[in-house]
């Protein structure tokens, strides 16, 4: 069984700095495409950021680019979400989530099995 945990969300002013952590539990196998999501109040689901377990090939929508970076410790069994330049529309609970194959779609919510409860953060203008 798979069990993710997020951690490390919380209030920010704008323009500033968060990191997310993600701890995994479960068979590495269930893990080869690791991903952040997020979901603010009366939106949808969106993809952040997904990592390649093994290559560490990484992959942004397009309004995180150059201000998040995915990361990951294999060792530690942990992905990380570093969030600079904080702005009022990252405000949102983010998700982490867990995929058993590769995609072509590596920032689509039908990709993953698997899924964190969430942490919030809250960035105020």
């Amino acid at each position: 069984q798979v069990q993710l945990v997020e951690s490390g969300g919380g209030s920010v002013q704008a323009g500033g700095s968060l990191r997310l952590s993600c701890a995994a539990s479960g068979p590495t196998y269930t893990r080869n495409l690791m991903g952040w999501f997020r979901q603010a109040a009366g939106k949808e689901r969106e993809g952040v950021a997904a990592i390649a377990t093994g290559g560490g090939t990484t992959y942004y929508g397009d309004s995180v680019k150059g201000r998040f970076t995915i990361s990951r410790d294999n060792a530690k069994n942990t992905v990380y979400l570093q969030m600079n330049s904080l702005k009022f529309e990252d405000t949102a609970m983010y998700y982490c989530a867990a995929a058993l194959r590769w995609s072509n779609w590596p920032l689509s919510r039908s990709t993953y099995n698997y899924w964190g409860q969430g942490t919030h953060v809250t960035v105020s203008s």
